[in-house]
């Protein structure tokens, strides 16, 4: 589990995992948001990646408000 603690689709079975984590499925929403502006400025994908993870810290710190 990723240092957000909370799984973004908890799965209720002793033998599954504990799905993907709320910091990861943020991170997807936000490159899914930004891919197109982003891919249109030239920035390399490293960058879209990186930018993705901050742009999901700051919902999750948001979040916890």
């Amino acid at each position: 589990m990723k240092p957000d603690g909370r799984a973004a689709f908890p799965r209720h079975h002793p033998c599954s995992h504990f799905g993907m984590s709320l910091r990861d499925y943020f991170a997807a929403k936000a490159m899914q948001f930004a891919y197109y502006e982003w891919m249109k400025d030239g920035r390399p994908k490293g960058y879209i990646a990186k930018d993705a993870y901050e742009m999901a810290d700051v919902m999750l710190a948001e979040r916890a408000k």
